[in-house]
């Protein structure tokens, strides 16, 4: 969708934003020489097992010069082919990012992850049982639905800060989004206790596998130290964040047409005219809103238990569509007939298809700069160290600060936070000691820095599979979320001068 201002002025869709970054990156190569850093084998403990990763030694980095002692520029072509070594250029990023990766991470996992997930759940809203119970819910509520909404964002902020939830958020946000609506708020409300809040969860934890744990063991100090600070942080986060998101569902009950996503909401509002809502469940209604329950507990105990993945979800998810449509046949839910499954998956895929070409194209930024290896001639390489330099001439409380802005800003190019920990870890790490500020304090700048902007930057894949599947235009979200997105910087820069004052450690 195409947005306008209150000006009349076009705002373009969110992939010709993403595109234009492309384009931007590629004019890039032109002027800033690529950069190589010598890597180390680092071992540390993850769920009590060894796991080893590839990280960058800092004091190694060096312009990549010619035979003549000049720098070397990658220079990416507009078409990349063979005859230009193989380079990618402005012109094959979508296809490049597309297929980049493997199952287990981007592109091409998180693409086909998002696209199986939008083809189950839609097979389940087919049978019209979540309708049914959504309906049941309000009913029973009586009045109180408002307590909904700090139970639902305290267990998602808690989910984020204990297993790392992350991709795990999108069919809660295919559920919840016609249940807020249904209430009297918005997608809105359901994006805040989904997505926001697992997201606020992942930033402040204390003991995160995937963010903070990570991050302490590649810059050599306990994990899970600093679990007293981060605890009051992940509470005071949290609480925050149900304070706000209570009060803004309470001024969008009031004046629905205030929110953001008023007109796009009447997806919501409509769904429920093709379907003939019961005033009580059946048993099909019970068995599949019973095989949507099985199904999460099985995906939160899968992660806990067995560390499963992208795949192993993906596949979880799969099953419950299809049971859910099979039950959905046999009891003749909202007259479901077994090409309905066929037809309910491929247009559920298809409404999130603009999801992930944007995790595609936001993959294609990194390969046109060169790729995200530290021991691979690259821009990134280049941008990173020079940045990382350019921070330790401040005073210390300065220097943490800025290293939370440019965890920030870094985020936009490596959304996951694994991999901005491997990148960035390393380089932080001895930076802290120059700047005069504890390596804990660089690992917390890291983990704020990566957790808040997830909730704004349009290469954030899993952000944008949650805007398709609540319906929300970027553009819109982006205005929304804006305004947190200042509280959620304000308190963080908060928390990083208490922590150099307090010399956390």
């Amino acid at each position: 969708m195409k947005t306008m201002n209150k000006k009349g002025i076009r705002i373009p869709h969110t992939l010709v934003l993403i595109y234009l970054v492309v384009i931007f990156c590629s004019i890039m190569t032109y002027f800033i020489p690529v950069g190589v850093f010598d890597v180390e084998q680092k071992t540390y403990v993850q769920n009590g097992e060894e796991v080893t990763r590839t990280v960058l030694k800092p004091e190694t980095f060096r312009i990549v010069k010619d035979e003549n002692g000049n720098s070397i520029k990658y220079n990416a072509p507009l078409f990349g082919t063979e005859d230009f070594g193989g380079k990618t250029g402005a012109l094959n990023a979508v296809f490049e990012g597309m297929v980049s990766g493997d199952k287990w991470g981007p592109a091409v996992g998180v693409i086909a992850f998002v696209l199986v997930i939008g083809g189950a759940f839609a097979i389940v809203m087919r049978t019209g049982a979540i309708d049914n119970g959504l309906n049941t819910i309000i009913s029973i509520s009586n009045g109180k639905e408002y307590l909904i909404i700090p139970l639902v964002y305290t267990m998602f902020s808690l989910g984020g800060a204990t297993f790392g939830m992350n991709e795990e958020v999108i069919p809660f946000v295919m559920i919840l989004a016609p249940m807020t609506v249904a209430m009297g708020y918005d997608s809105v409300t359901a994006l805040m206790i989904t997505i926001v809040a697992s997201e606020v969860g992942f930033a402040t934890s204390w003991m995160n596998p995937f963010g903070v744990a990570l991050a302490q063991s590649i810059a050599d100090i306990p994990v899970l130290s600093g679990a007293g600070f981060r605890m009051v942080m992940w509470l005071f986060f949290t609480i925050m964040g149900v304070i706000f998101t209570m009060n803004y569902a309470r001024k969008i009950k009031k004046n629905p047409s205030l929110s953001v996503s008023y007109e796009s909401d009447d997806h919501f509002r409509n769904i429920s005219g093709n379907i003939e809502i019961k005033s009580k469940l059946g048993i099909g209604d019970k068995l599949v809103l019973l095989t949507v329950v099985l199904t999460v507990i099985w995906v939160v105990y899968g992660v806990v238990a067995y560390s499963y993945y992208i795949p192993e979800i993906a596949s979880q998810f799969f099953v419950m569509g299809l049971i859910s449509g099979i039950i959905g046949v046999i009891f003749k839910l909202n007259n479901m007939e077994i090409d309905d499954i066929a037809t309910s998956f491929q247009k559920g895929a298809a409404d999130l298809l603009g999801a992930a070409l944007v995790i595609a194209i936001a993959r294609g930024i990194l390969i046109v700069l060169g790729g995200v290896d530290a021991n691979t001639p690259s821009v990134l390489n280049t941008i990173l160290s020079k940045a990382g330099n350019l921070i330790s001439v401040f005073p210390p409380a300065i220097s943490a600060w800025f290293m939370f802005i440019f965890q920030s800003i870094f985020n936009f190019f490596i959304i996951s936070g694994s991999g901005q920990a491997a990148l960035t870890m390393p380089l932080m790490a001895p930076l802290s000691d120059i700047a005069g500020v504890t390596r804990q304090v660089g690992v917390l700048a890291y983990q704020l820095g990566d957790g808040f902007t997830n909730l704004i930057f349009p290469t954030a894949g899993v952000l944008i599979a949650c805007l398709s599947a609540a319906r929300l235009d970027y553009i819109k979200w982006a205005k929304f979320q804006i305004k947190y997105q200042a509280l959620l910087f304000l308190s963080g820069s908060i928390f990083i001068f208490a922590a150099v004052l307090i010399g956390l450690n």
